[in-house]
């Protein structure tokens, strides 16, 4: 339940509420994060689209951004996860690995904060408000630097969201649902209906039990055929994307319904224990906030933990227990020195305080504040820069090829991959 306690912490503006791209908000103007700082959620620019593409090990990717257009001409648009930002996928943590390709997603993004360092294409300002052909406006923001990355689920449970199905119409297992997404709370006269497929490979749970289509019509629940009234039965529900018959360009896919708390509960602990094992092996990332050197080499670093990592994690940063730094950049890859692991490169030493934030934090921040003390200080460990820190009490895991840099003398585009894999615009 803990899960869920968290994935409610964030009030968010109603404009996320619309699922297509805000370009029309006065108030929604660009904004460029600074470096070390955790940027506000409300400045973020807001937009839903298909995970089309992934590169995990950069934390980068690709959506089809919803937009006035038809979705199906709509390019996929290149996105970098920032430093902090934060996966979530089926109401828990998770990382871009995890989400398969064609989940529908929601984003909250800033323009890049260094576009120097980009780690792909970095785009006019002004990008959202242009039209691009049957695409439409708004299916390329420039705002591509992603703060938080969330299916349809996770998007509900923080926003205090469900999906309200109004109707069913099925023939040979499948079909299409109206619905409609509103307030848990109380009814959203507002609220649009939106009518989605659904087939027999759309997984239903319940409880405990997974369900297909033909469950769904053996227990009575659905028609073998023809239409039925679903009286506003509040689920949560799975989105995707994929082609859809009779000419219609923008229409959504139903991969997962979720019809009671018990079921939605129970994946979110799956993806959140798969998760807590990422974390053991990548370690935790932070932002230094301070180094103050001593002598020989010596120095007391300060540093702030990332966010939305479980709780269980975050109190094995014990004072007086020791710990291990180590340099890392800001697509979290780590350093490494030649053949020698992470482990063997990181400043270990004591952690002497543990300082932890009253009242809200940012999202991104965890609001823990570590001090560390060590008698080796690396170059990678400076001020603004993201690091990354496990317990000594964690077992010493190695991270495969395609996460680390070999070492200093890396090239810019090993250390900050080139956009070249992606298209032109």
């Amino acid at each position: 339940m803990l899960v869920f306690a968290c994935a409610f912490c964030i009030q968010a503006p109603a404009a996320e509420e619309q699922p297509k791209s805000n370009n029309q908000d006065p108030k929604n103007e660009p904004f460029r994060p600074l470096a070390g700082e955790f940027p506000p959620l409300e400045k973020s620019h807001a937009y839903r689209g298909e995970l089309t593409f992934v590169d995990h090990a950069n934390r980068r990717g690709s959506i089809r951004v919803q937009s006035d257009g038809k979705f199906r001409f709509i390019p996929p648009n290149p996105f970098a996860m920032l430093p902090y930002g934060i996966v979530r996928y089926h109401g828990a943590p998770a990382d871009l690995r995890d989400v398969p390709l064609g989940t529908m997603m929601h984003a909250r993004a800033f323009l890049p904060p260094d576009p120097k360092l980009s780690a792909v294409p970095v785009l006019p300002i002004n990008n959202r408000t242009k039209k691009e052909g049957n695409a439409g406006v708004g299916s390329a923001p420039a705002e591509n630097h992603v703060l938080l990355l969330e299916d349809e689920p996770s998007h509900c449970l923080r926003t205090g969201k469900v999906w309200k199905l109004a109707e069913v119409e099925i023939k040979n297992k499948q079909g299409m649902i109206v619905a409609r997404r509103e307030s848990r709370e109380a009814g959203d006269t507002q609220a649009e209906e939106e009518t989605m497929t659904f087939d027999a490979a759309t997984r239903i749970w319940r409880g405990r039990e997974f369900l297909g289509v033909e469950e769904m019509i053996t227990d009575g629940e659905w028609p073998a055929s023809g239409k039925k009234s679903l009286e506003d039965q509040a689920v949560l529900l799975g989105i995707t994307w994929k082609p859809t018959p009779g000419s219609v360009f923008t229409r959504f896919h139903i991969s997962d319904i979720w019809l009671d708390d018990a079921a939605i509960q129970r994946a979110a602990r799956h993806q959140n224990e798969t998760h807590k094992a990422f974390i053991r092996a990548r370690w935790v990332p932070a932002f230094v906030d301070a180094v103050e050197y001593g002598e020989f080499g010596t120095a007391t670093v300060t540093a702030t933990l990332f966010g939305e990592i479980d709780d269980s994690l975050y109190t094995d940063f014990k004072k007086d227990s020791r710990a291990l730094m180590a340099a890392s950049e800001n697509t979290l890859k780590h350093w490494a020195g030649g053949t020698a692991g992470t482990a063997q490169m990181a400043s270990k030493g004591p952690i002497t305080e543990v300082i932890k934030a009253e009242g809200a934090v940012p999202l991104g921040s965890s609001g823990i504040q570590i001090k560390f003390e060590t008698d080796l200080i690396t170059e990678g460990i400076r001020p603004n820069r993201v690091v990354r820190l496990r317990p000594a009490s964690w077992p010493d895991l190695h991270v495969p090829r395609e996460e680390y840099l070999r070492d200093h003398k890396a090239t810019h585009e090993e250390r900050f991959p080139t956009p070249d894999v992606f298209p032109k615009y």
